[in-house]
């Protein structure tokens, strides 16, 4: 399993860490990555998504998942957050055909 948010597609960033003297060694800047149970108020259950804790105050901030993955750029979803949007936006489709 790669170290990437499933929602934002952030990733590993590389750097140097400089001592005083200017001297430079690679390190790693990892995502803050955790398993986290989300739940789809269209769909009517909870996932289970490894997301970085920031995507999580964005989830917040947009209204929840549902409304986060309609807004969210296909590009950057992994593979089983694209079929969960696509599941949502088939279920908003057919209530809008409804009414």
């Amino acid at each position: 399993m790669s170290r990437r948010c499933e929602l934002t597609g952030k990733g590993l960033l590389v750097g140097h860490n400089v001592s005083h003297a200017n001297n430079k060694t690679k390190r790693i800047y990892r995502p803050n990555l955790q398993l986290v149970s989300l739940a789809s108020e269209l769909l009517g259950n909870t996932y289970k998504l490894r997301i970085c804790m920031s995507t999580l105050r964005s989830l917040d901030l947009a209204g929840g998942l549902d409304s986060y993955l309609l807004k969210a750029k296909e590009g950057k979803l992994s593979p089983r957050a694209l079929k969960l949007k696509r599941a949502i936006v088939k279920k908003t489709q057919g209530a809008a055909k409804a009414a």
